[in-house]
Order: structure tokens, then C-alpha cells, then sequence
């Protein structure tokens, strides 16, 4: 079992910047990959972010690169999304999931229905 708790949500002008944290609790944080994802209203939740077990390996929906950053501190048990540059269209809740799949330790996964573990989300709120 992975509880998950995101924070650092809020209300931002275009053009500036976020940071969302994820704190990780239960099956060790180290062992599973971990991914970002978001829903607007009235859309279907996307993906946005996942980065590997250790760190070592992240992919991007199109939308976020180079804009975004995925990282997460294994000691803290926490996962980040940096968030610079926004854009209204990236108004959504975002929330953060947790992949304990054995085949995530090697191959990084964007659809949601990979992602068994799922915190409550968290307001982002950019304005032109």
C-alpha cells in the first residue's frame, strides 16, 4: 500500500512558476516509479510527468517539455514537479501516482490505469 499527498498548489499569473510536492508513506518509496498527471474541467485526465525508481530516467507529455521538471528525493520520500512558465491551459488539478508495477522499473508508463496508487490532488489555478 502507497499513501500520497500533493501540496504546493495555488493561484499563478502566466508566465511564472510552481512547485508541487507529492510525500510518499507506506511500501518503500524507492522501489516504485512515480508519475504526474492532471485533469481540467470537463477533459479527461492526462499525463504529464513520470520519473524512474531511482531517478534516473523521466518522460514528458509534449505539452510540458521544457517547461516542466519531474524529480523526487528518495530520502524524503518525495516526489516535485517544477512547474515554470505557465500557461492558462495548464489550469487543472494535478495529482500525483505511484506505479509499483515490476515492468516500471524499467519502461515508464503515461496512460493513468498503470498507476495503482493515487493521491487527492492538488489546485493549479494560472490566470492570462
Amino acid at each position: 500500500q502507497v499513501q500520497l499527498v500533493e501540496s504546493g498548489g495555488g493561484l499563478m499569473q502566466a508566465g511564472g512558476s510552481l512547485r508541487l510536492s507529492c510525500v510518499a508513506s507506506g511500501r518503500t518509496f524507492s522501489t516504485y516509479a512515480m508519475g504526474w498527471f492532471r485533469q481540467a474541467p470537463g477533459k479527461e485526465r492526462e499525463f504529464v510527468a513520470a520519473v524512474k525508481w531511482d531517478g534516473s530516467n523521466t518522460y514528458y507529455a509534449d505539452s510540458v517539455k521544457g517547461r516542466f521538471t519531474i524529480s523526487r528525493d528518495n530520502v524524503k520520500n518525495t516526489l516535485y514537479l517544477q512547474m515554470n512558465s505557465l500557461k492558462p491551459e495548464d489550469t487543472a488539478v494535478y495529482y500525483c501516482a505511484a506505479d509499483t508495477s515490476p515492468r516500471a522499473r524499467f519502461v515508464l508508463n503515461s496512460r493513468s490505469s498503470e498507476y495503482a496508487y493515487w493521491g487527492q490532488g492538488t489546485q493549479v489555478t494560472v490566470s492570462s
